[in-house]
């Protein structure tokens, strides 16, 4: 049952405890289980790696490296639309899952995928480039669209300005003409894929068709069960239930239906394991399979200060949102249905901690996770969060 917003919005009930993201795989055939790798998604995984480095200590070295490649043409052109990618990763990496049928999947190249990419209908299109913020219609139900509905459309800009003047004027293009803003993202992937990708996908590509082998043979010789738990110890199976639960700071819920399930390995994700559930696309896991340890050192005062303010499942909860970017705190008491004067005071209680950090945009106060900070705290906390 959901909770209604003052926009009329209904969003999922939060609750201050467990939480899980669940697919519902009721008469689901072994044979619509697939493991696959997937280049677009894994350019989707190099663009958020390369936006935000300090979700990957790991990949520092790369990403430093592929920043200095980049010309500044198409530098300005990756800021313009960095939102697909870097608060949460857009299912327009993930075309696939959007086919009629649930039950295609990756394609064998980046041109292929983005042959995938064309198909989707431009409402599917938009729909999925507008995870953005915190607030989001994702779920068990079909979302208004923003290309037919005045209010949807409105949502999304107001939401939007928060974010800046050049992130409102793509989401008015986006919305305005979305086949010329297709045109334009398909052109930014190819550019991509010539700048620096192509020769990263050359290096990653066989290590992920070989996970993605693995992955299939033990589906096809151990069963669903195990080879879930061999993508993650967050991924659980319950026979009994006929559900797959996925261990993280969020509630979500689908189901295969007729469909099917995929498996997509990243060489690039770690720490995030990401669930597709968009309402009506086939349900995918993304997971990464090279996960790397964080190293680091906290002294015992410091460490129980933040240990404390960590203490409480709301600001857990804040966490998850302010690790992927800033957030006003109206759109944080909006999200967690919560009152604001609530929200500013947990978030009080994470700046004295110094775990959090916060910048003046315009006439809003934007909070985000410090997550150098954080990475003290150890890598199970970061894979946490941004799992």
């Amino acid at each position: 049952m959901g909770a209604v917003n003052r926009r009329g919005v209904v969003r999922p009930r939060v609750h201050h405890g467990v939480v899980s993201v669940t697919i519902d795989i009721s008469g689901l055939p072994a044979e619509r289980v697939t493991a696959a790798p997937s280049p677009l998604a894994e350019l989707g995984m190099a663009l958020h790696a390369l936006t935000e480095p300090s979700h990957h200590p790991s990949l520092r070295g790369w990403a430093s490296a592929t920043a200095t490649r980049l010309d500044c043409c198409l530098a300005d052109r990756l800021s313009e639309a960095e939102f697909l990618w870097r608060t949460s990763f857009s299912d327009v990496f993930l075309p696939f899952a959007g086919a009629p049928g649930g039950r295609a999947l990756p394609g064998a190249t980046l041109a292929d995928e983005l042959d995938q990419l064309d198909k989707l209908s431009d409402s599917q299109f938009v729909a999925a480039a507008l995870e953005f913020t915190c607030q989001t219609f994702y779920g068990t139900v079909a979302e208004p669209d923003a290309l037919t509905d005045p209010a949807a459309r409105q949502r999304a800009l107001d939401l939007t300005a928060t974010r800046g003047p050049q992130q409102l004027n793509f989401t008015r293009r986006l919305l305005d003409d979305p086949p010329v803003l297709r045109r334009w993202f398909r052109e930014l992937v190819q550019d991509c894929d010539e700048a620096f990708f192509a020769d990263t996908w050359a290096r990653l590509g066989p290590e992920l068709a070989a996970d993605a082998r693995h992955k299939n043979e033990l589906l096809r010789h151990r069963g669903l069960g195990e080879a879930l738990a061999a993508t993650s110890k967050a991924v659980v199976l319950d026979e009994k239930t006929s559900t797959v639960s996925v261990d993280k700071l969020a509630d979500g819920h689908t189901r295969t239906g007729s469909g099917g399930l995929l498996l997509v390995p990243t060489s690039l994700g770690w720490p995030h394991l990401m669930v597709l559930s968009r309402y009506a696309w086939q349900p995918v896991i993304h997971y990464p399979v090279t996960p790397s340890a964080l190293s680091a050192r906290s002294s015992v005062r410091e460490l129980t200060r933040r240990m404390e303010a960590l203490a409480h499942p709301a600001r857990m909860r804040l966490c998850r949102f302010l690790a992927r970017a800033p957030h006003t705190t109206s759109e944080l008491a909006d999200a967690l249905g919560m009152s604001a004067p609530e929200i500013s005071r947990h978030l009080a209680v994470l700046k004295k901690a110094g775990l959090l950090t916060s910048q003046r945009r315009g006439r809003y106060v934007l909070h985000q996770l410090d997550l150098t900070t954080v990475a003290r705290l150890g890598s199970d906390f970061i894979e946490g969060v941004l799992r």
